[in-house]
């Protein structure tokens, strides 16, 4: 009796049972347009999760319609170059939320691209005010809404288009000084007996000058000379 007891019990249970275990047998439900390989996506709300994958980039295909978030935190994100910023500007995806918080964001010309589009895009960003700088050490934990486009020095040493060419513009004008400069110099040696030449005639010039008006201060001071113009008939 207590055996048939126990069974009825446990068939009871079993339809329970079932439901409860019935989730962990049906896979998630996948995102609209598929889902990006090292990332777990849910239908409600429509997310995409791609965190603690390592990743350097952007997922390399997105799901274009119906995605409301996607969460980027705890990658190895360095920037977002512009052609993943124009990614997220897709008709599809102008709503789309965005966290990028914990990744190794680095503050030099290549991160240019993604803080133009954090200042006028903000708020899909939902971590925005807390990103910071985790390079170079100058900038090391600043916060990023704080910097300015301009301020990222784009150089050589960063791959800057505009950098190289403000490079190759200042050696090319300090060669042509430094042709002008030798030339010059050149000139003054094959011609140093000339120009010795007339720098002694311009000296004698200038004492003779200067004796001239020696003279004529010692005439104007002579007080015979002024007595003689003061006598009248004389």
């Amino acid at each position: 009796m207590a055996r048939k007891q126990a069974r009825a019990a446990g068939g009871r249970w079993l339809p329970w049972l079932g439901l409860a275990l019935l989730p962990l047998a049906v896979p998630p439900a996948a995102a609209p347009g598929g889902c990006p390989s090292p990332c777990y996506c849910v239908a409600t709300p429509e997310l995409v999760q791609c965190r603690y994958e390592r990743l350097q980039e952007l997922p390399f295909a997105l799901l274009p319609s119906g995605l409301e978030e996607l969460d980027l935190r705890n990658n190895s994100l360095q920037q977002l170059a512009a052609a993943e910023l124009r990614s997220l500007e897709a008709p599809g995806l102008r709503g789309l939320r965005v966290s990028l918080g914990a990744n190794p964001l680095r503050c030099d010309c290549a991160l240019r691209p993604l803080l133009v589009w954090l200042r006028s895009s903000a708020t899909r960003v939902l971590d925005a005010r807390s990103l910071r700088c985790s390079g170079p050490p100058p900038l090391r934990g600043t916060v990023l809404l704080r910097l300015r486009p301009e301020g990222l020095g784009c150089g050589t040493s960063e791959g800057g288009e505009a950098g190289r060419l403000e490079t190759a513009s200042y050696v090319f004008f300090g060669i042509v000084l430094a042709l002008i400069g030798i030339v010059f110099l050149m000139v003054l040696y094959l011609n140093r007996r000339g120009i010795k030449r007339w720098l002694h005639n311009l000296r004698e010039a200038c004492r003779d000058q200067m004796e001239g008006y020696h003279y004529r201060y010692e005439q104007d001071a002579d007080p015979r000379c002024a007595s003689t113009a003061g006598t009248p008939g004389l």
